[in-house]
């Protein structure tokens, strides 16, 4: 019984000191991220990432919109690993309900009476190098204009245009 205990205790105790708290190395923030080295899959360093990121819903995740925030998650999870910033080359092409996450602080106030929760993040993502395209189409179906844009961000002809531009380039495409 004695010997049960002790395993129990001791199994436990070894769960607690590997559980590590959540991280945000490089995007500081956001996407936040637990670093595993033992398990079978992990960035390669020696790769070139080439991702385009398709974001259309306006869901959110930890306050911000889920879609930026899967950018965040996935340099900071690169990072981490070891994979140098110029290796990872990062397309967004933002549209549907989405579109709304890219206005500017005062266009985001006077539509939802307060200011965007995103612009703090888009800011870090194109200052990490990321490609921030909102559609021209999506902005014009909503009555958007350019100057209701986050200025970090910049207008393309289309999403899709972004998309497969960027897919026949050899980005690899992400949900």
């Amino acid at each position: 019984m004695k010997f049960g205990i002790s395993v129990l205790v001791s199994l436990l105790c070894m769960g607690f000191s590997m559980a590590q708290d959540w991280e945000t190395p490089i995007i500081t923030g956001y996407g936040k991220i637990k670093s595993f080295k033992d398990v079978a899959v992990q960035p390669d360093a020696s790769l070139e990432y080439k991702l385009v990121f398709d974001i259309t819903s306006e869901s959110e995740m930890d306050g911000v919109n889920k879609g930026l925030w899967k950018i965040a998650r996935l340099i900071n999870m690169l990072g981490s690993s070891g994979v140098p910033s110029d290796k990872v080359h990062i397309v967004a092409a933002i549209h549907g309900g989405a579109t709304f996450a890219t206005l500017s602080d005062t266009k985001h106030k006077e539509k939802y009476d307060k200011v965007n929760p995103n612009t703090e993040l888009l800011g870090l993502l194109k200052d990490y190098g990321v490609e921030l395209y909102v559609c021209s189409q999506a902005t014009a179906a909503r009555n958007i204009t350019a100057e209701d844009l986050n200025p970090n961000t910049e207008l393309a002809l289309s999403a899709m245009t972004v998309l497969s531009n960027y897919q026949l380039k050899g980005y690899a495409l992400m949900p």
